[in-house]
């Protein structure tokens, strides 16, 4: 890969090259540190909530409405599994958290967002993706341990 393909994209990119960059990054440090579903799932649930405020704050002052697939989660695929994660020891499990690892994994997102100037409604949608594994997979998940395993992309993700 050359310079150029590695730098990151301008304001005045296509827009698919930015979430492209986004996505790439995203996935090469989840996959290179093994990041743990629940620290995955931390950072994302702070980004959504951060762009879904900023944006839902421009609609009002537009008198716009931005649809639900954009503001809410996608149901998670298997509804009868009955996940036992409420009954999970919370402060144990965020006592348990890599905050590092979560940092940076975080500035990769903010980075990317901020500096690109990339749209929030696309950003959200690329977010969104990443949630709704994260929340098949925690729907899964019967123990707490179970929260700390590496998070698992699909193919070609």
């Amino acid at each position: 890969m050359s310079d150029a393909d590695e730098r990151i994209p301008d304001m005045n990119s296509p827009i698919e090259d930015k979430l492209l960059f986004l996505q790439e990054n995203m996935v090469n440090f989840v996959n290179q540190y093994n990041l743990p579903l629940v620290e995955v799932s931390l950072v994302l649930s702070k980004y959504i909530k951060i762009l879904s405020k900023s944006l839902d704050s421009e609609a009002k002052k537009e008198n716009e409405k931005i649809p639900d697939s954009i503001m809410s989660p996608s149901p998670v695929k298997d509804p009868l599994l009955e996940s036992n994660i409420s009954s999970f020891p919370l402060e144990m499990i965020l006592k348990n958290v890599d905050v590092d690892r979560m940092d940076i994994f975080d500035t990769i997102i903010r980075t990317v967002i901020n500096s690109t100037e990339l749209p929030f409604m696309n950003a959200i949608s690329l977010l969104r993706d990443w949630e709704a594994i994260t929340r098949s997979q925690l729907s899964k998940s019967t123990k707490p341990g179970h929260l700390f395993s590496p998070i698992e992309l699909p193919e070609n993700f």
